[in-house]
């Protein structure tokens, strides 16, 4: 695997993205378009149940990245306590969880530092990955 980088870190799960949400989105507009053709009951009721599919579909991804990002957060807040001198610590609570998450791909060494910017600046977190100059790799994300 090539190696992580700003331009290259975001991630693409091939099952959901390319059979499951098409496959849904087609089921949707398949039964929208047999809907429109003839307005039965059944029909309508099987238009309703496509769309529920597809916002489940939605919803269990987005449960997924939230729990991620909680953990992802936590690991970071222990990495910080570690790292980070003791009058730096409370840097934490002044950062968002966005930020923290971002921050998660600074080296060892540029933590403390780009921490304490994130926090002073309100670095966004795109800023924030773009600024690392080691990038330590998460490739565990889904």
């Amino acid at each position: 695997m090539a190696e992580q980088t700003f331009k290259n870190h975001s991630r693409i799960d091939p099952l959901y993205h390319f059979v499951i949400l098409p496959a849904l989105l087609a089921n949707l507009l398949i039964t929208a378009v047999r809907f429109a053709g003839q307005h039965t009951w059944w029909r309508g009721w099987t238009v309703g149940l496509a769309l529920i599919l597809l916002l489940l579909a939605f919803r269990v991804r987005s449960n997924a990245l939230v729990v991620q990002d909680r953990v992802i957060r936590l690991e970071e807040r222990i990495r910080m306590a570690a790292l980070l001198p003791l009058e730096s610590r409370a840097l934490q609570g002044e950062l968002s969880t966005r930020q923290i998450i971002a921050l998660r791909f600074a080296s060892d060494g540029e933590l403390a530092q780009l921490a304490q910017r994130a926090a002073r600046e309100k670095l966004s977190p795109k800023v924030i990955k773009q600024q690392i100059q080691s990038w330590r790799a998460d490739t565990h994300r889904v």
